[in-house]
C-alpha cells in the first residue's frame, strides 16, 4: 500500500533543506494531519532568488539535448512513481483517484512535450531590403531566456499546474523559484526531489519553496525576477500584477465557463461530457462547466436528464475507486458555495438536485432560473453546481456566454458548421471547444483567457515564448 513520509523538505538551490516542519498539510477527506513540510523564511526565500540569478548564465549556456535529457528524466521518474503521486493528490488536495491517476498522466504528457520543444527553440531570418536605404542589409531573429522567473501554483492541480510552469522554464533554460499552494505543496516537492537528481542542472536553477502568503512578497516584488506567472483567483492575481513592477507577468485565472446545447446535439454524449465537466473533483477547476444553455426545444428532456444522472453520482472517499464527487478543498469553501445556492434558492432559483452539505462534502448540485445579479451566476463557483438556462435563438445564446467579466473557456454543442465558426469569431473566450465542454484541455494547446480571466497563454511551446525575449541581429553586407 502506498503510504507518504511524515515529513518533507523544501529544495533551496536544487538541495533538499529541512529547516523546520512548520507547514501542516491535511488529509482533505479526514481532516486529519498528512505530513508537514518545510516553510520557506523570507531569508530563504532571497536566497533562492539569488541562486537563480548566479544560475541564470549556465541555464542559458545548458545545449538543447541536456535540457531534453533533464526532462525526459522526469517523465521516467514520474511514470515510475505513478502511484505514489496519484495517492498524494488524494491525500493533499481530496482528488477523487480516477481524477488524481488523470492528473499524473498529464503531468507526464506535459513534461513530455517539454523534452520534445527543448530541441525546438526555432528563430527566423528576415529580409530586410524592403527599401533601397535597407539594400544589402540582412536579419535574423533567435528567442532568448528571459532570465530568473518566478512561479505561484495553486490548490486544484499540484501536479499539472506546477508543470505547466516548470517544464517550459527548463526546457527554454530559465531558473525558477516556485511557491506551491500551502494546501497541497507535495507535487511540487516531488517534482523537486526527480529534479535535484539531475546533476547537469546549475546550483540554483531551482527552488521550490512552500511559504505563506504574507511572507511570500519576494516571489512578486524582486527586481531580479524577469517574469511572474501566477496561477490563481482573479482578486490576487490582479493585485500581484500591480505589484509586480516591470517584470513581465502571465496569469491564469479563474472563470465562470458556459456551454451551449443545441437543438441538433446527440444528448447523451452532452449529457455524459456535462456531468463530467461540471463536477470532476468537485468542480474545482477554472474551466469546471459553470453555466449550461439549453435549447428550449430540448430544454426539458435534457433538464430531466441531468437532474436524474446527479442521484447516481457517488460521494465518499476519495480514495475509493467508484468515488466520482471527493471533498472540496475546506470546510469553509464548501459552506461560501453553500451559502451562494441558499441565496440562489431564496432568490427566486429553482434547485433541481443536490444543495446539501457536510463538512467539505457539497452535494452536486444542479439550479434553474438564477438571475444574472446572483453571486452563483456572476462570480466563480469553483465548485459542484451548475446552473440551467434555455435559449431559442443562437446569437442570443452567445450573448449569454460573453455575459461575464471572465473569459477563459466555452463549450458548443452543435452540428452545424456555420454556428460553430459563429463562436468562434465572437464568444469573447480563449478557446471554443466543440462537441466538448469548456473543461477539456490538453497539454500542448494554447490555453489561457480574456478579460478577467488573465493574460498569456500556457501550453508548453507557449509559455517557452512568454519565458523567452527575442534578440535582433542586423548584418550589412559590404
Amino acid at each position: 500500500m502506498t503510504k507518504l513520509k511524515d515529513v518533507y523538505p523544501l529544495y533551496l538551490n536544487n538541495k533538499a533543506v529541512q529547516p523546520n516542519t512548520d507547514l501542516v498539510v491535511t488529509d482533505k477527506f479526514t481532516g486529519e494531519i498528512a505530513f508537514r513540510t518545510a516553510l520557506a523564511t523570507p531569508d530563504v526565500i532571497d536566497a533562492a532568488i539569488a541562486g537563480a540569478v548566479r544560475a541564470a548564465e549556465p541555464m542559458a549556456r545548458l545545449a538543447s539535448y541536456e535540457k531534453r535529457d533533464v526532462l525526459a528524466h522526469c517523465v521516467r521518474r514520474f511514470i515510475e512513481r505513478f502511484d505514489e503521486l496519484a495517492y498524494a493528490l488524494c491525500v493533499e488536495a481530496g482528488k477523487p483517484i480516477a481524477d488524481a491517476e488523470g492528473e499524473v498522466t498529464r503531468l507526464i504528457d506535459t513534461f513530455r512535450i517539454a523534452s520534445e520543444e527543448a530541441t525546438r527553440n526555432y528563430g527566423e531570418v528576415q529580409p530586410l531590403d524592403i527599401s533601397a536605404r535597407a539594400k544589402g542589409y540582412m536579419g535574423m531573429w533567435k528567442r532568448v531566456p528571459i532570465g530568473p522567473c518566478s512561479f505561484i501554483s495553486p490548490f486544484n492541480f499540484p501536479l499539472n499546474l506546477a508543470a505547466h510552469k516548470i517544464a517550459p522554464a527548463i526546457a527554454m533554460g530559465c531558473p525558477f523559484v516556485m511557491k506551491p499552494a500551502s494546501l497541497t505543496p507535495l507535487g511540487a516537492i516531488i517534482m523537486g526531489e526527480v529534479l535535484a537528481e539531475c546533476d547537469v542542472l546549475p546550483e540554483g536553477a531551482f527552488s521550490i519553496l512552500p511559504a505563506s502568503r504574507d511572507g511570500a512578497d519576494l516571489f512578486t516584488t524582486d527586481e531580479r525576477l524577469k517574469l511572474l506567472s501566477f496561477t490563481g483567483s482573479p482578486g490576487v492575481g490582479w493585485e500581484l500584477k500591480a505589484k509586480a513592477g516591470k517584470k513581465k507577468v502571465v496569469l491564469e485565472l479563474g472563470g465562470n465557463a458556459a456551454v451551449i446545447v443545441d437543438a441538433d446535439a446527440d444528448l447523451d454524449h452532452a449529457l455524459a461530457r456535462i456531468v463530467f465537466g461540471g463536477y470532476y473533483q468537485s468542480g474545482q477547476s477554472c474551466i469546471h462547466v459553470q453555466r449550461v444553455i439549453v435549447h428550449e426545444s430540448i430544454y426539458e428532456t435534457f433538464r430531466n436528464m441531468l437532474a436524474e444522472k446527479l442521484k447516481t453520482l457517488i460521494s465518499g472517499d476519495p480514495k475509493a475507486r467508484d468515488t466520482f464527487i471527493g471533498p472540496m478543498i475546506s470546510a469553509k469553501e464548501a459552506q461560501r458555495l453553500k451559502g451562494w445556492i441558499d441565496t440562489a434558492v431564496a432568490g427566486g432559483a429553482t434547485l433541481l438536485a443536490g444543495g446539501g452539505c457536510d463538512g467539505a462534502m457539497l452535494e452536486a448540485t444542479l439550479l434553474e432560473g438564477c438571475s444574472r445579479d446572483m453571486e452563483v451566476y456572476t462570480e466563480e463557483a469553483f465548485g459542484p453546481v451548475v446552473l440551467l438556462s434555455k435559449f431559442s435563438d443562437w446569437n442570443a445564446a452567445l450573448d449569454e456566454v460573453n455575459d461575464s467579466k471572465f473569459g477563459l473557456q466555452a463549450g458548443i454543442f452543435t452540428r452545424d458548421i456555420h454556428k460553430v465558426l459563429e463562436a468562434w469569431d465572437h464568444l469573447e473566450v480563449g478557446g471554443v471547444v466543440v462537441n466538448d465542454v469548456s473543461s477539456y484541455r490538453v497539454d500542448n494547446m494554447p490555453y489561457g483567457g480574456v478579460k478577467d480571466s488573465g493574460l498569456g497563454r500556457e501550453g508548453v511551446r507557449f509559455a517557452m515564448e512568454d519565458m523567452s525575449e527575442i534578440r535582433n541581429l542586423v548584418i550589412r553586407r559590404v
